[in-house]
């Protein structure tokens, strides 16, 4: 167990190392486009700056929630605190929401308005291709470290890094039809932003809700076809399993020989545990109910969807 408390301490740590070299990109990202967005009176650019602006955010939040789900388990926190760093993603989505109900705003007042004064040269393009191809990298690199780290923190700020690049790629755009004489272009582009930075707070709110909601996190059939394999185990029963996707606890029941003596059957159990942790990485804990193999326990054992291992 100490060496698996240490893995998933590494596993903390990378994860902040990794949000603090994006925090300073999305800093780069926000500061250009919102600069040039504001001085040359392009809404769609500027509210684009302020959407990397929250992508900033996002990731000070995400670094206060990893060092919260860091710290090791205690009295009040048997678990651990791995859920804050869901916490800290459904944060992220709420700041989502309310950064999508501002540009939504600004952009239907422009609308009705019809007041649009919009300056487009080469500056412009410019600096909407380069972020974009830095959020484009970006959101690749940190989606495939979060899937590699299965940390919800990573995922969530990926996706939300993802929507800007689309949301760059319709700002170009946006400037083209302007310097096409279509001015009102640059508002619908800025509504077009605002569902882009509604639909990341959904998938976040829904990853989230996978974890405080104790979903599975693992397929129940597969956790039984593995343990079978132990030597000694008849039949496994009961498997439940929840957490976040980097840190996931799982208990179940094993019925073995009710005359195996009880230091045979320990043994079995912690096989149980390790071939559990050596499959799932993401494994924090396991828990290994031990009952004998008699009549009654068997017939507990054979519920709706349990497999059974014919003797």
């Amino acid at each position: 167990m100490a060496q698996l408390a240490r893995e998933h301490m590494a596993r903390y740590r990378e994860v902040q190392r990794i949000l603090w070299a994006i925090l300073g990109l999305n800093v780069l990202v926000a500061v250009a486009k919102f600069g040039w967005g504001t001085f040359s009176g392009s809404m769609a650019m500027a509210n684009d700056g302020i959407a990397s602006f929250l992508d900033g955010f996002s990731n000070l939040v995400g670094l206060l929630g990893v060092r919260i789900a860091s710290k090791p388990p205690d009295a009040s926190h048997p678990y651990g605190h791995a859920k804050y760093e869901t916490y800290a993603s459904a944060v992220i989505g709420v700041a989502l929401l309310i950064a999508a109900g501002e540009i939504a705003t600004k952009a239907i007042s422009t609308l009705v308005s019809g007041e649009s004064a919009i300056l487009v040269d080469w500056v412009s393009y410019l600096i909407m291709g380069g972020t974009l191809v830095m959020n484009l990298g970006v959101s690749l690199w940190e989606g495939r470290q979060g899937a590699r780290l299965k940390s919800e923190v990573l995922e969530a700020d990926a996706k939300h890094t993802r929507s800007d690049a689309y949301v760059s790629i319709s700002v170009i755009c946006s400037l083209i039809f302007v310097q096409l004489g279509i001015s009102a272009a640059d508002a619908v582009v800025s509504l077009l932003v605002a569902v882009a930075v509604l639909g990341s707070a959904i998938s976040i709110f829904r990853q989230a809700s996978r974890t405080l909601g104790d979903a599975s996190r693992l397929n129940t059939s597969e956790v039984v076809r593995l343990v079978e394999t132990v030597e000694g185990v008849r039949s496994v029963h009961e498997v439940r399993s929840r957490g976040s996707e980097g840190e996931v606890y799982v208990d179940l029941h094993i019925l073995l020989d009710p005359k195996m003596p009880l230091i045979e059957a320990h043994e079995r159990a912690t096989e149980v545990e390790q071939v559990i942790e050596q499959v799932y990485p993401e494994v924090a804990d396991v828990v290994v109910h031990m009952e004998p193999d008699v009549a009654e326990e068997r017939r507990n054992a054979l519920g709706p969807g349990v497999r059974r291992q014919e003797e």
